[in-house]
């Protein structure tokens, strides 16, 4: 008999995952129901088996929730995976406004972190330069305008980057204006000291039509360069970005409430303990950070399918609630309008992970909100206007959507992962490992072990260890791993027409 085999995260499951590897015969106590039951067949670790017998067509439950159908009867025992049980969504739904909000704490700050503030009043944790090319067709001369700056002026700031995307001439509609949008957020983030805009001169973002979405801006912080228009684009951004790096050292960090904060929630490569571990771990910070006055941001819209009315019944009012069902109603309309199915999801990754269906995959995901009421919902590409739980419209690539946190106003972006990715966007991106495993061997990856929790640490220690870490990166004490090895990059979302 084996102890600490699995966990059972709701007493009415039918569904226990593996927390290691279980061989076929193999006797497993199920210390939530004080039974013992032998394992019919081998089952991965991250991977569900069954704790009692499930009838065909029955719901098979996971968080107390139901996460599908079972396609046939399950046997105590049993491996529960794509092959028994499919999906309980479909098509369109319509909703109810069920409220079920208790109001949270707001305390005055307790916790500081030392950061710039800027001329507006917002707090950035990184004083750097950042190059915003308005299309594509330079993404090589900024590149090298970040080298060059970084080279010259690195020791003076934080660093110069320059963020690469294809977009900003030949789009129509909303594809145009997604791009201008999202890199106008950019160009207002706190984390930049100074903004240099790259044009080339023919694109249709043209750059006076992008001053007017950026907005009025303190004296000194941005500079435009149009290419067509010198004759060494170099020799003149090289220039602006000198003005920029002399306005950037006026900024020194001081103590700042960490109400300032906002904190990007994400998962990608996501596997069996993800809803386990990482993902209620993010929603401990979520939950903190809000306790304290800041803000959270969660995203990934087809990954709140299936789990989208906890989302709704924690609706600060009634339209936010009906915000929260447009964000739902509009991104299913979008997969029906390209002819797609709503629920194909999850990836083959996540199913390797042990992720079944969306509805489990969406309850794993939604955890990262933690339990605070959402507060409001933010068009794609546009900054959070309030403080507290903010939804954001995104896809749930990881890329797009941890572009679109950044854009929203993240500091840090909190990145939960079974499975491990190098990837991170304009702004620290905390890899949060689901697994002991992957933390091992993936150093240069991941920045901070949850998978601990199931080696028997405290989901509270654990919580105010990563409370600590996050303090200490906000300082510029530290930096995450997309920072050390510069693996910074964005990706903007397109739904239309390319001329």
């Amino acid at each position: 008999m084996s102890l600490n085999a699995s966990i059972l995260l709701h007493e009415n499951d039918g569904a226990a995952v593996a927390l290691r590897d279980i061989r076929m015969g193999e006797t497993i106590l199920i210390e939530e129901l004080s039974k013992s039951i032998k394992a019919t067949e081998d089952i991965a670790k991250g991977h569900k088996f069954a704790v009692k017998e499930i009838a065909q067509g029955d719901n098979v439950l996971k968080f107390g929730y139901s996460i599908g159908i079972a396609t046939e009867h399950i046997m105590e025992g049993s491996w529960i995976h794509t092959h028994n049980v499919k999906t309980g969504l479909n098509g369109l739904l319509e909703y109810s406004y069920e409220p079920d909000v208790a109001n949270q704490p707001i305390r005055e700050s307790s916790f500081y972190f030392d950061g710039y503030v800027r001329e507006n009043g917002e707090a950035g944790i990184r004083n750097e330069i950042w190059i915003i090319n308005t299309v594509g067709c330079i993404n090589k001369t900024c590149e090298h305008l970040a080298k060059m700056g970084g080279s010259l002026y690195g020791n003076r700031i934080d660093g110069i980057y320059h963020f690469s995307h294809p977009y900003g001439c030949s789009q129509l509609g909303d594809d145009l204006t997604y791009t201008q949008t999202l890199l106008a957020s950019l160009a207002n983030h706190p984390n930049a000291a100074g903004i240099l805009v790259v044009g080339l001169g023919c694109e249709n973002n043209q750059i006076e039509e992008f001053k007017k979405v950026i907005g009025k801006q303190p004296a000194g912080r941005i500079k435009f360069l149009t290419s067509q228009e010198v004759d060494d684009e170099f020799e003149v951004g090289m220039e602006l970005i000198g003005e920029l790096v002399e306005y950037a050292e006026h900024f020194k960090r001081q103590p700042v409430p960490v109400s300032k904060l906002k904190i990007g929630l994400k998962c990608g490569g996501s596997d069996g303990l993800s809803g386990i571990t990482g993902n209620p771990l993010a929603g401990m910070i979520s939950d903190w950070i809000i306790s304290e006055g800041g803000t959270s941001i969660l995203t990934e819209v087809p990954e709140m399918f299936g789990a989208e009315t906890i989302l709704m019944n924690r609706a600060a009012n009634e339209e936010v609630f009906h915000k929260i069902v447009h964000l739902i109603n509009d991104f299913k309309e979008y997969f029906v309008r390209h002819g797609q199915e709503i629920y194909e999801n999850p990836s083959p990754g996540n199913k390797k992970g042990g992720i079944t269906t969306l509805e489990e995959k969406s309850l794993g995901c939604t955890q990262k909100g933690g339990h605070s009421i959402v507060q409001d919902v933010v068009p794609y590409g546009e900054k959070v206007k309030v403080t507290g739980l903010n939804l954001v419209q995104s896809p749930g690539n990881d890329l797009i959507s941890v572009t679109a946190l950044a854009a929203a106003g993240a500091h840090i972006v909190l990145f939960t992962t079974g499975r491990g990715t190098p990837f991170g966007g304009p702004v620290p991106t905390v890899k949060i490992s689901t697994n002991t495993e992957l933390a091992h061997r993936k150093k240069n990856w991941i920045d901070f072990d949850a998978g601990r929790l199931v080696d028997g640490m405290k989901m509270e220690d654990l919580t105010d260890e990563l409370i600590e870490d996050l303090i200490d990166l906000a300082s510029g004490k530290s930096r995450t791993n997309n920072e050390k090895f510069e693996f910074r990059e964005i990706s903007i979302f397109k739904d239309g027409v390319t001329l």
